[in-house]
């Protein structure tokens, strides 16, 4: 059984029972799973945790599960010393933490893990989700392995490259004629008629609980320590907001130092609302309409955007954003610095990590993590510029000829 203990509101403090629930009745703020730390406490330590299999899952008495997890691989992916990178910043203690590793290639995987085990633990027999393109192909890949049927519903501007990482999974793949924002109101109002597990409404709760693990498993691969500085993209904001949270459960179980850590939301400047948010210090998100290749963050209206800016704000970090043109630089510069090809988000954030040190956010000493959060296979038509290829014939005479040997 795990340590979960009820839903209970952020705003009002309401508490729910376990079960299918995006908001609360009263307030309609948004709800999160709550624990008992102190039970937690007399079973996690760090040799059971080292113990437990290399994946997500070695956290599984820090989740919301009480079944067999759907488990397609997933988690404890690299933290990577990045020294080319870091010697290119002027930054000794540079890590990028790259999930693109996981097995549908994003971080979704994580949440995703833990949100269709819910779906069986409360009997859905099909799950649906409004996606930018990874969490789709999540979504698909984990409803496969679980035996669910599956809707998922992506804006109809898509790349090919997003839409093929679904589609190969053969779930039901809805294009919706409208922004990422669009899709999702039609998902609300889907869930309205509809008994199905919608990953990111009614089994939200869940869903956000498995983005933590990327905290857990940053504190576990810095040697039990967190980082001085976080810099990560934000789309909703949910996933920044669960690095904290997993950071703080090490912290609250002992297993760390209390957390001091300075977090940086990222963000493309064409979809920039929690960055506006920061920048204005309001408590408020006013939407925007995305206009961004970084698709997996273009996100107009993102439901935790201010529970990030209250991060950012209260951890001492920041939140930044950079233009279209930086973000494909950051690309190409993670790629050939350090061998890490990442979609646009990724870009987003190496360009603004380069923002923070040229600014003086961040010190050369700094123990700093850069997550990396997709790959870059499936949107590699923005790449295409890099493709400078020499042709000669089949004969050294020739190769030596073209590269004047």
């Amino acid at each position: 059984m795990s340590y979960a203990k009820a839903l209970r509101c952020r705003k009002c403090g309401q508490e729910y029972p376990l079960e299918p629930r995006n908001m609360c009745d009263v307030c309609l703020g948004r709800i999160d799973v709550t624990y008992d730390y102190e039970a937690m406490k007399k079973t996690v330590s760090k040799d059971n945790l080292c113990a437990q299999p290399v994946s997500m899952w070695r956290y599984r008495d820090l989740l919301p599960v009480d079944s067999k997890e759907v488990d397609i691989g997933t988690g404890y992916t690299p933290l990577t010393k990045a020294d080319n990178l870091g010697k290119e910043l002027g930054l000794k203690n540079l890590y990028v933490k790259n999930d693109c590793l996981n097995p549908t290639y994003s971080f979704k995987d994580r949440a995703v893990s833990v949100a269709v085990t819910k779906a069986l633990e409360f009997g859905f027999d099909t799950v649906a989700c409004a996606s930018t393109g990874n969490l789709a192909a999540s979504v698909a890949a984990h409803a496969a392995k679980a035996n669910l049927k599956s809707y998922v519903f992506i804006p109809s501007n898509l790349g090919s490259g997003k839409m093929v990482g679904a589609a190969i999974h053969k779930p039901n793949l809805v294009t919706v004629n409208g922004s990422y924002d669009d899709v999702n109101r039609l998902c609300i109002n889907l869930s309205q008629k509809y008994n199905w597990g919608f990953i990111n409404i009614n089994l939200r709760p869940y869903y956000a609980e498995g983005s933590k693990t990327l905290g857990h498993e940053i504190g576990e691969q810095l040697g039990w320590q967190a980082p001085d500085c976080v810099i990560a993209p934000a789309g909703s904001g949910l996933m920044f907001t669960r690095i904290w949270k997993g950071l703080n459960e090490l912290a609250i179980l002992g297993l760390i130092d209390p957390v001091k850590t300075r977090m940086y939301v990222s963000q493309a400047a064409g979809s920039s609302p929690i960055v506006n948010a920061y920048n204005n210090d309001s408590k408020h998100i006013n939407p925007v309409t995305p206009d961004t290749i970084a698709k997996s963050i273009a996100i107009g209206n993102p439901s935790d955007g201010e529970y990030a800016v209250k991060i950012a704000k209260e951890s001492g970090g920041g939140a930044w954003a950079v233009s279209d043109k930086e973000a494909l630089t950051g690309i190409k510069l993670l790629a050939q610095t350090e061998g890490i090809f990442a979609e646009a988000t990724g870009g987003v954030v190496i360009a603004v990590l380069k923002k923070l040190v040229a600014a003086g956010k961040i010190k050369p000493d700094d123990l700093t993590v850069a997550v990396i959060t997709g790959a870059g296979p499936r949107t590699q038509d923005i790449m295409a510029d890099v493709v400078h290829a020499t042709l000669v014939e089949p004969t050294v005479e020739s190769f030596d000829s073209a590269f004047d040997k």
